[in-house]
């Protein structure tokens, strides 16, 4: 199967789909949905096939190529996965909107945009199908118009800072050594001066950290991932932003190479180390800035921020064993911050569009689908055993107390603990307490929803038991990058600090889940009471009041809120307010009016005269 097949089902179907959508909207779907599933299955042929081949000349003189291997195809595979899961929900939350053949056409043309990132084979590939990917991104983010015009407009502006960072290092590169294909530079630039090599992490980390949303660079997301349609926040969530943690690695460990990348520096300012601090960071401030939100999404988008650290941790440190945690860390999070978005979907698909935590309660009998899904994806992102990101945050952990960084594993460990108070908030305030008069007769999610959220439910449970499936990839990757392989098994890793093995565990919780259950059932049946029958510290509650647990955080939000402001959206926006003031009065001199400039131009001439004038006194 050929790449350049590959591309052209991914972008040509982008367009059919919207030329089929002006015939039928059924037609458009069908073929949506085929398009997304075929991408899949041709990428799935693809395995263990190493590749390159150039698909395009004429290009001022230098070719386009396309190139597949394990690194490659590991992401690729995730987004269209993930990019066909989207597509199929979308069908039920899409319906009866405005512009569907357009949603459409760019949710395909990211997902191809995404495809061609991951398979170019030189900077210029590169470069062309990140700008595609951007610029389709920003209209999805603005599809809803209103507040999401200018989460699209932030996005845009970053993610173009980010390009010009991109082509400042891909210009320096060229005029350096006269090619911009990536197999040819990894030969090439290793052997540069470290004060090149640190200017190329530099420019490129720019870029990447942007998409990745490492802070400082982060400002754009939670705008975004709020504002943008819920079945595309899944894709621009789970694996669009993760296109930065690709991009690190693709600088950082093919271009430039292991051995250069983790020896520039000395002592704590190398450039590995300031990246790790730089992800503990982006861990801990957004975690806990999550806990002071109370629309959903917002507060997913934030805890999109944090998880983004730890995925920076394990690749910094650059060992075998925090690569494999790093790299499973992003297809992790992948799967449960889709599933969470598309659970956050399926209840505003239901109720009109809420997503306001206090304003919801109860669902949990009235969508039992969308809690599974929301309760699986708050363990896998909190990282409870026999989950997917319980086994990824393990390997970032082990490899941070192995290399002796206990002030970074105690950040990492601090996201944990605000993960798990934030997103307490979020289970409890949908699914549990008292179900809202309003919403006593809501129905399930159609099945095009629940089926996303099952298929992703069950990815968070089959690679949390059973981790050695994606870790053999993976472990492949690592090698494939110059470090050591690791020993996977089926069920985890082995090594001399420690073995991982999660059927020990898997067996353990299911001996104490039988006997929890044989204990729940030889005792009394709980009686049925009607839902406002309960109390709270001995007083009735009240039926108007769903959550008394809306003010719980009250004393934290007190001390918390002056010092978790996100400062540094502030400093942009006074930036951006300093532009728009400057602009505005050059715009005054600029008029357009002949008369204007003639009057500056014998003003101009005047002054010219009056210097002569005090020149020739002197």
């Amino acid at each position: 199967m050929s790449l350049e097949l590959l591309i052209i089902v991914a972008f040509g179907g982008a367009f059919l789909t919207y030329f089929l959508g002006k015939i039928s909207s059924k037609l458009r779907n069908s073929f949506a949905v085929l398009n997304a599933l075929a991408l899949v299955v041709i990428i799935a042929c693809l395995y263990g096939q190493t590749m390159e081949k150039s698909f395009y000349f004429g290009f001022f003189s230098l070719p386009l190529i396309l190139r597949n291997n394990v690194l490659s195809w590991f992401f690729a595979i995730a987004i269209s996965v993930l990019g066909a899961l989207s597509v199929i929900f979308s069908l039920s939350y899409m319906r009866n909107r405005e512009r569907t053949d357009f949603y459409y056409l760019m949710m395909l043309l990211v997902n191809a945009a995404m495809l061609g990132i991951v398979f170019s084979g030189d900077l210029i590939s590169f470069f062309i199908f990140w700008e595609i990917m951007s610029w389709s991104t920003c209209i999805l983010i603005s599809y809803n118009r209103g507040p999401a015009l200018a989460a699209g407009m932030k996005y845009i502006i970053m993610s173009i800072i980010g390009s010009m960072a991109m082509l400042v290092g891909m210009l320096s590169l060229y005029t350096t050594y006269g090619t911009l294909n990536i197999a040819t530079l990894s030969t090439l630039v290793a052997s540069s001066s470290h004060g090149y090599l640190l200017f190329l992490l530099i420019i490129f980390g720019i870029t990447f950290g942007i998409k990745n949303a490492v802070m400082p660079l982060h400002t754009w997301l939670p705008d975004a991932y709020a504002e943008a349609p819920s079945p595309f926040t899944a894709v621009l969530s789970g694996m669009l932003t993760r296109m930065g943690i690709y991009g690190f690695l693709l600088i950082m460990y093919v271009i430039v190479g292991a051995g250069a990348t983790l020896h520039l520096g000395h002592g704590f300012f190398t450039f590995n180390n300031i990246l790790a601090w730089l992800g503990a960071i982006t861990i801990v401030i957004p975690t806990f800035i999550a806990m002071l939100q109370n629309d959903a999404k917002k507060l997913l988008a934030w805890h999109g921020i944090g998880q983004g650290g730890y995925m920076i941790l394990g690749i910094a440190f650059g060992t075998s064993l925090g690569m494999a945690g790093g790299i499973f860390h992003t297809l992790n999070h992948a799967i449960y911050i889709s599933l969470l978005f598309m659970s956050v979907a399926a209840i505003q698909y239901r109720t009109g569009g809420v997503r306001d935590l206090n304003s919801l309660g109860g669902l949990i009998k009235k969508m039992p689908i969308a809690f599974i899904g929301g309760l699986l994806g708050i363990c896998g992102l909190i990282g409870i055993p026999l989950t997917n990101g319980f086994v990824s945050k393990w390997l970032i952990y082990k490899t941070l107390i192995l290399n002796g960084a206990p002030f970074l594993a105690f950040a990492a460990l601090i996201g944990t603990w605000g993960t798990i108070l934030s997103v307490y908030k979020f289970l409890h305030n949908i699914f549990l307490g008292q179900l809202p008069e309003k919403y006593k007769n809501i129905q399930k999610s159609p099945f095009s929803m629940r089926l996303p959220i099952i298929v992703l439910s069950f990815a968070i449970l089959l690679f949390g038991i059973l981790p050695g499936i994606p870790l053999k990839v993976i472990n492949a990757i690592d090698v494939s990058l110059g470090f050591k392989s690791l020993n996977v098994t089926l069920w985890g890793i082995a090594s001399d600090s420690g073995t991982l093995n999660t059927i020990n565990i898997f067996a353990v919780v299911l001996v104490f889940g039988v006997i929890i259950w044989l204990l729940f059932k030889a005792g009394r049946k709980a009686p049925k009471v009607d839902q406002y029958d309960n109390y709270a510290a001995g007083a009735a509650i009240p039926k108007g009041k769903y959550h008394y647990t809306v003010d719980y955080y009250n004393p934290f939000y007190r001390m918390a809120t002056p010092y978790l402001k996100d400062f540094v959206d502030v400093f942009y926006m006074k930036i951006a307010k300093w532009t728009q003031n400057l602009c505005n009065t050059v715009r005054r001199i600029y008029t357009g009016y002949v008369g204007n400039y003639v009057m500056y131009i014998v003003l101009f001439m005047a002054f010219l005269i009056l210097i002569q004038l005090k020149w020739s006194v002197f």
